[in-house]
């Protein structure tokens, strides 16, 4: 797809005509090729110990692979799990990441654990060209996540170009995020490929998109969702709206939700939502049918409801099938699609059948489509769609500020002009 973007690419940092400068790399040789500090996504699952899911290093590879072939002395960063930040923590180390880097891309990976320590700087300057040392978890300091900028100081010191390839944590404004970017000048600057896919997706696509552009939410709260909603009734020419917030919009309108999850706080927000919908002739599609339950149980019978309305006894755990074919048909002729949130307890096979035929019909749909990470993300995996969709976005809550037109912390340091 055709770019406008304003983020600066890899392929416009100038590596060939390197020179160290010592305000920023005092200990570099000149003779050597340009030391690289790359925020990375490596917050994977692990389960006693072994990686469960590798998506995100994988997703990595590219950038990684790009620099190291240029030649680059590569410092690798990236943050895993929630430690206390009061030191080192066993079960949060980047050691199996760094053994499956390693096994991935057939090369050794030096894990540095110590890179406060004034022997960081001689380890970059020894570095030798197209080498990886991964520094671990920067979590391990609460130092990262404060922003502080004497921490962000000691990480850049020695290293010539700053590349963000981290979608998924661009929308905080960590120490590694912001404070270690602003170290190095604009130019020495660059998004990575899996953010540049991000934003080519979810920000170029709705620059002037061509209709009809359908956007689909779900899960639980009006709440969680609610910037977003507002800022599609501008964009959007279809909002189709499922999962249990799609009840508090139901109950809104007069119809009887049962025992459905409603958050009655909150519906002068969905009035407010509904008002500027109407407002500007975005069409807001809600179920007309019911997949329900006695109880929230995954055990629990499936009871079909052929009405928007519920009975007092049930509550609504998914759509039903005419509000799936209903959906689909608007999926599948849009030209512009992004989904965030399922349709129901997708988690549970009885209840399931909703949200995968949302996955289904983008998998069917010719235009743009957009999974904005999150459950939708997950759940398109389960069902083995990924692949049929034309973007998996890997950052739930940064997909989702990006998307209501919020600047991300770690996209504003990226930008060609600040």
């Amino acid at each position: 797809m055709a770019s406008n973007l304003k983020i600066r690419t890899l392929e416009e940092l100038p590596l060939d005509a390197h020179k160290a400068d010592a305000a920023l790399a005092s200990t570099a040789s000149l003779a050597s090729r340009p030391a690289v500090f790359l925020r990375l996504d490596l917050n994977v699952p692990l389960k006693g110990g072994k990686i469960s899911d590798d998506t995100r290093i994988r997703a990595a590879l590219p950038t990684l692979r790009w620099l190291l072939d240029k030649g680059c002395r590569v410092v690798a960063c990236s943050h895993l799990g929630r430690p206390k930040g009061v030191g080192f923590e066993s079960e949060f180390s980047l050691a199996p990441v760094g053994e499956r880097i390693a096994e991935l891309i057939a090369k050794e990976v030096l894990l540095c654990p110590d890179y406060l320590e004034d022997g960081f700087q001689k380890i970059v300057a020894d570095m030798r060209e197209g080498q990886l040392v991964l520094l671990e978890n920067l979590r391990f300091h609460k130092e990262e996540q404060a922003g502080d900028r004497a921490f962000a100081e000691k990480l850049a010191c020695g290293l010539d170009f700053y590349v963000n390839d981290a979608f998924g944590t661009c929308h905080r404004a960590d120490a590694s995020m912001v404070a270690v970017a602003e170290r190095f000048p604009v130019t020495h600057r660059a998004a990575g490929f899996l953010v540049r896919r991000e934003m080519e997706f979810l920000e170029d696509s709705f620059r002037a998109p061509q209709a009809p552009v359908t956007a689909i939410f779900g899960g639980s709260k009006v709440s969680d969702k609610t910037p977003i909603l507002q800022k599609f009734t501008t964009l959007a020419n279809n909002i189709v709206v499922g999962g249990a917030m799609a009840y508090t919009f139901l109950k809104h309108m007069g119809h009887d939700v049962g025992t459905s999850r409603i958050e009655a706080d909150k519906l002068s927000t969905v009035a407010d939502i509904l008002k500027a919908a109407e407002a500007r002739r975005v069409r807001i599609l809600l179920p007309v049918d019911h997949i329900c339950a006695e109880s929230f149980d995954e055990n629990a019978m499936p009871i079909q409801v052929d009405s928007p309305n519920i009975p007092a006894n049930l509550m609504g755990l998914d759509i039903g099938p005419k509000t799936r074919r209903l959906y689909a048909e608007v999926i599948e002729n849009s030209k512009v699609v992004v989904w965030n949130g399922p349709m129901g307890v997708f988690e549970w096979p009885k209840f399931a059948e909703g949200t995968r035929a949302v996955a289904e019909a983008l998998a069917l749909c010719r235009g743009i489509t957009i999974v904005g990470g999150g459950d939708s993300a997950a759940a398109i995996a389960q069902f083995g769609l990924a692949e049929k969709v034309s973007h998996v976005s890997t950052g739930g809550g940064a997909s989702m500020e990006l998307l209501e037109g919020k600047e991300l912390p770690g996209i504003r340091m990226l930008r060609k002009t600040l």
